[in-house]
């Protein structure tokens, strides 16, 4: 199996764990923070459903130079899922498009006057950056919803809301 292979699968398959948690988030909670210094429950849902889609379109480009902003603030859950399918698609046609021959040149991230704050490879940009960092966010989300008292569903095992016989 190629490299790109490998990650189209993934991607895939933890696409849909991430929808699972998605379909929880409460349209009547989308304004609601665990912590002042924290996103909202909305603008962190909208930042784990587009993600993939977003930072894959930095790993088409060699160099990305930052301009700042982050997610819209969704208004519904239907929004947040609406954008995660779109965002899966667009990831999995960039990194199609990208290859395994893509994935060993490098890729730099850029501040807006053009000073170049890092470089790595795309393999390292695709799996650190647009993969595990989802993940992250994603355990972020299922917290929050803990703390709504929504309940939170399988995403590598059993919850403690849907045990063996729920997966």
């Amino acid at each position: 199996m190629s490299a790109t292979a490998a990650i189209l699968q993934e991607l895939e398959q933890e696409a849909s764990t991430t929808r699972r948690v998605l379909e929880r988030v409460p349209s009547d909670k989308l304004a609601w923070k665990p912590h002042d210094k924290s996103m909202s429950l909305g603008t962190l849902a909208m930042h784990v459903a587009m993600s993939p889609g977003y930072i894959s379109d930095w790993a088409v480009q060699d160099a990305t130079k930052m301009s700042g902003g982050g997610a819209p603030d969704p208004k519904t859950t239907a929004e947040i899922l609406s954008a995660h399918d779109a965002g899966l698609a667009k990831a999995k046609s960039n990194l199609s498009a990208i290859g395994d021959a893509g994935l060993g040149k490098m890729w730099s991230m850029q501040a807006p006057d053009g000073k170049t704050l890092m470089t790595m490879p795309k393999s390292a940009l695709v799996r650190s950056i647009c993969l595990n960092h989802v993940y992250h966010h994603r355990g972020q989300l299922s917290v929050y919803l803990r703390l709504l008292n929504v309940p939170v569903p399988s995403i590598y095992g059993p919850s403690a809301d849907e045990g063996p016989a729920g997966m």
